[in-house]
């Protein structure tokens, strides 16, 4: 009887660990498996983001220090330049709905546009100047109410002011979501149909549903592109 009881005993320990063994032999597959996934969800998002790079313009100004005046001279120069490209622009290309257009346009430009912002820095008194260009620039993630620009580099219009030592501000001049005020900086059904119509259904989804789009792909992968 002794010999049968350790027999038993011997044989539940063996279950035990077997079923632990299997527990955590499941646990890093698991573990394993979603890193692996969401790995892939990644490097998708970094492609689709990418993708809308080249779809969106940005408007990026740079103030010369981040004290009060020159915080000042550095909206009163986004000000007058977004309200002179949207005049010149509608002249030149109305009707354009390309991103491309806009950057060429921009490109053809430079010196208005700095002669734009050096009249402003003039008339507040300063007598630094400005240096418009077209590159790209490394942008954070920039939120309008319910619509999300992921992180990530894109092609922008750049003014820097004076020595381009303070906070920037910045916005996306194609689609327009250039809001100069921030408590109205919610897109609005009509910029959301520009929107829309401006980007792939994909690139509209992840502007508009980052991390649904990212749990829909780990779940569904390439089969949610043909949704």
């Amino acid at each position: 009887m002794e010999g049968k009881k350790n027999y038993l005993e011997r044989y539940r320990i063996r279950q035990i660990i077997c079923v632990i063994l299997g527990i955590c032999i499941a646990l890093a597959a698991t573990l394993l498996l979603t890193a692996s996934r969401m790995k892939q969800v990644d490097a998708k998002v970094a492609r689709t983001q990418e993708s809308l790079a080249k779809e969106v313009f940005r408007f990026h100004v740079l103030a010369n220090s981040d004290s009060d005046e020159d915080q000042a001279v550095k909206l009163k120069v986004r000000d007058a330049v977004i309200t002179y490209m949207k005049e010149s622009m509608d002249e030149e290309i109305e009707g354009s709905t390309d991103a491309k257009d806009t950057k060429e346009w921009a490109k053809a430009h430079l010196e208005e546009l700095e002669q734009v912002a050096d009249s402003v820095i003039a008339r507040e008194g300063y007598s630094y100047q400005a240096e418009a260009e077209v590159t790209t620039c490394y942008f954070p993630d920039k939120r309008y109410g319910d619509i999300l620009f992921p992180q990530g580099d894109y092609e922008a219009l750049r003014i820097k002011l004076g020595k381009a030592k303070g906070h920037n501000w910045w916005c996306v001049l194609y689609p327009n979501l250039c809001f100069t005020n921030s408590t109205c900086a919610v897109v609005s059904d009509d910029g959301k149909e520009e929107l829309k119509e401006a980007l792939t259904a994909e690139e509209y989804e992840m502007v508009t549903a980052t991390s649904d789009f990212k749990i829909k792909w780990f779940f569904f992968g390439e089969d949610s592109e043909e949704d």
